[in-house]
């Protein structure tokens, strides 16, 4: 519970302090689809937010979000959300080609942004967003729901109390065997996760320089696999693996550092997270031609993992960031992060995957 310390009192020697009210958020979602459900309900299910109004121009969609929410009004024009000025935030959960012009019209009708990633297919319509929140003192919020997830807050902890060590690379591999989609390629609809959990993990590095590969196999022009690799200060060096066209699932991720690996397994039930003792050491520096490698092979060991629904926790940053004026971790200039990378992705895959400055 948060306190006004300007309306505390003393009596004795005791200090009572008055609770403030907060805010109850009202909001519109924009978009029903696969992912809209869920964001309606964690929203709902948080104390100080209340979906009022759902868009969605099926029909079919429109029903089901009546029975599910009937305490919502469901319309099919979201201009009805974007105008109502009695709604304060909204979240937009549409292909991504839509999400500039409608978080542009939210945005200058004074409302909060939860916006589906990737944040926008430009980083040139990602900048105006920010600079339109900035000016109407407005957050927005990028919907990199992993961040909330036990492993990857089990990782950053990780890294940040120095047990990883000094970081060496950071290695994912995100494939299965579809949903192939019709706006973007495969790195656009799945890299986003890997790229958004890197930098939240390493947020002091600065990407230099990528290089992608990718190929469409089925005459549409959009790469159903892909390659992406990015060179970052230090040495640090980050690839990502994209495949809609895998005979398995895999959500794999290693991290290494100089004094422990990781390897996250998000398939995996029981142990999610594994710590290897495993590396290199360097006993002599002094000569190139003379170094004394050694490699460290000891224990094994998994952390646990809290098991708490992301999307809650997110919801409630979300509101923190908007009742307490928190910054969110996944804000938009994290979010404009992840589309320069993509958006470079895009011209090296072009140029047969030519390294692209960043």
């Amino acid at each position: 519970m948060s306190y006004d310390d300007k309306k505390s009192f003393a009596k004795g020697k005791q200090i009572y302090l008055q609770p403030i009210k907060n805010t109850m958020i009202r909001a519109g979602v924009i978009g029903y689809g696969y992912w809209g459900p869920n964001i309606v309900r964690n929203f709902n299910g948080h104390s100080e937010i209340e979906v009022v109004k759902i868009c969605d121009k099926s029909a079919d969609r429109q029903k089901v979000a009546k029975g599910a929410f009937p305490n919502s009004e469901i319309v099919s024009d979201a201009d009805e959300i974007l105008k109502d000025s009695s709604i304060d935030a909204v979240a937009i959960v549409t292909p991504v080609f839509a999400h500039f012009p409608l978080a542009k019209k939210a945005l200058e009708n004074g409302k909060h942004v939860f916006i589906e990633k990737p944040f926008t297919t430009t980083s040139s319509e990602a900048k105006e967003l920010i600079d339109l929140a900035a000016k109407k003192d407005l957050i927005i919020m990028v919907d990199h729901t992993f961040l909330f997830t036990g492993a990857v807050r089990k990782m950053k902890e990780l890294v940040d109390n120095g047990t990883v060590g000094d970081l060496y690379y950071y290695d994912s591999m995100r494939v299965n065997l579809g949903l192939f989609q019709h706006d973007v390629n495969v790195l656009w609809d799945l890299a986003p996760h890997d790229i958004s959990i890197m930098q939240y993990l390493v947020p002091g590095l600065k990407p230099k320089s990528l290089n992608a590969t990718g190929s469409s196999h089925f005459g549409r022009g959009i790469e159903d696999v892909a390659y992406l690799t990015v060179q970052y200060d230090n040495n640090f060096i980050a690839h990502f693996n994209a495949n809609w066209m895998s005979p398995v699932k895999i959500r794999q991720t290693l991290l290494a550092g100089s004094n422990k690996m990781l390897v996250w397994d998000d398939v995996e039930p029981d142990y999610k997270i594994k710590v290897y003792d495993k590396g290199i050491d360097i006993s002599d520096k002094s000569e190139i031609y003379n170094l004394l490698i050694q490699y460290r092979s000891g224990d094994m060991s998994s952390p646990k993992v809290e098991q708490l629904e992301a999307l809650k926790l997110e919801t409630a940053h979300f509101v923190d960031a908007i009742n307490k004026k928190v910054k969110p971790i996944n804000g938009g200039e994290e979010g404009l992060a992840v589309v320069e990378i993509l958006e470079a992705s895009d011209l090296s895959i072009k140029n047969g995957g030519k390294e692209v400055r960043l």
